[in-house]
């Protein structure tokens, strides 16, 4: 019989392919929904932090001496504040009444000051500033690594601002070149114009020593001289005058004006590069002060926020006011025009004085009256800072009248 044909559909089984088997299932893929340290590769291993507090009991010498760096409760309270010469530490901390508290250990490579605040005149003479001796620094870099060991945070910024600094003018043209930089002027550029200014002007080195001593010793809020340094914008605004006034009188106006710019930008404190302004000076708050072109300001004198030395008149003028030594100017008061008003002054707050003052007089109202003047002539406003007419204690120095004006 005949073979049946052959059928092209079927295959031997010795030739058939096995089963195949299901691929196994796969893990889905974990999304990365951040950038969290610790996502990578090889995460970043972050060393324990240990924190530990060693306390100083107060019968330590080491102690004493921190404790002889804060302010003292007899400053405003009729404590002695005069001079005296350090022979043995532990006598002269005795002198004083200090108060406060400090935990945590000194660096050994910052030497104990020889003179500390209530020891160093407010005129900073050669005494305590001079080629080879520098009481202010030393003392500004003592206070600043007590700081450090109160407060850690904050380590990292006084050293780079204070500690790391071998002078004051250093230290201050770091700071201020940090504050007042823009895309128009690096940081670089006006650090080296600042050390310019002070290597150039013994004037300007002796003012600011006497500018950073003024505000420690009128304003009770300050508790030392690294809250000065660091954080007054007042004192920022009058160090950065100083440095514009050099530029002008060096005749290079149009960078003058640059920091004046940036002060105002940056203070909210207006002073006209060619204003004169004497050492020993409190900014108190700062904000809104104005000073004209052609004024003058004193030695030792506080002028609080909102001041107004103005003008009166046209371009090319003497227009602006003239203040003496020893001046108190109220918040928001407003001298105007070219006048004179006398050393040893008080000016309350809003007042308006269009005309002279004799000297150690006071004046309130709008316009200014003189209610009275200062019996001791030796008092200066301005240090004792104090503001409430009327009270038992300003108007025992006072002897007051009736007037129509001034």
């Amino acid at each position: 019989p005949k073979s049946a044909p052959y059928d092209t559909t079927t295959t031997s089984p010795s030739t058939a392919s096995p089963p195949q088997k299901p691929p196994p299932p796969q893990e889905p893929k974990k999304r990365r929904t951040s950038y969290d340290v610790g996502m990578g590769k090889n995460p970043p291993k972050m060393p324990p932090i240990h924190t530990q507090a060693l306390e100083l009991t107060d019968d330590t010498t080491e102690s004493k001496v921190l404790k002889g760096a804060l302010w003292h409760e007899g400053h405003y309270t009729g404590g002695s504040s005069s001079s005296s010469s350090v022979g043995d530490q532990e006598d002269y901390f005795d002198t004083y009444n200090y108060a406060g508290s400090f935990e945590g250990t000194i660096d050994s490579s910052i030497p104990k000051p020889r003179y500390l605040y209530p020891d160093i005149e407010l005129s900073v003479p050669s005494k305590f500033y001079s080629d080879t001796v520098d009481s202010v620094w030393d003392l500004l870099r003592y206070e600043a690594q007590r700081e450090c060991q109160k407060e850690p945070l904050l380590v990292s910024f006084l050293h780079s601002t204070i500690l790391n600094h071998r002078s004051l003018e250093s230290a201050l043209a770091f700071h201020l070149a940090n504050k007042l930089s823009s895309p128009a002027m690096i940081s670089t550029q006006i650090q080296s114009l600042v050390m310019e200014a002070l290597d150039k002007s013994p004037e300007f080195r002796r003012s600011l020593r006497a500018d950073i001593m003024a505000v420690r010793d009128r304003d009770p809020a300050c508790t030392c001289l690294p809250d000065v340094f660091l954080y007054f914008k007042g004192f920022h605004a009058l160090q950065t005058h100083r440095v514009a006034h050099y530029m002008w009188n060096s005749n290079r106006r149009v960078l003058s004006h640059y920091l004046q710019s940036q002060m105002s930008q940056n203070f909210q404190i207006d002073i006209h590069p060619n204003a004169t302004l004497g050492s020993g000076i409190m900014l108190d708050h700062g904000t809104g002060i104005v000073i004209g072109e052609t004024a003058r300001v004193g030695h030792n004198c506080s002028i609080l926020h909102h001041v107004t030395l103005g003008g009166s008149g046209k371009k090319g003028v003497d227009r602006h006011p003239k203040i003496g030594d020893g001046v108190l100017l109220g918040a928001g008061c407003s001298i105007l025009g070219n006048i004179h008003i006398g050393d040893g002054c008080q000016i309350g707050a809003g007042t308006l004085v269009t005309s002279d003052l004799r000297a150690h007089s006071v004046a309130v109202g709008v316009p200014a009256k003189i209610i009275g003047s200062f019996v001791d002539v030796t008092v200066q406003p301005s240090i004792d800072m104090n503001q409430m007419t009327g009270s038992q204690e300003f108007d025992k120095n006072l002897a007051t009248f009736e007037s129509e004006g001034i």
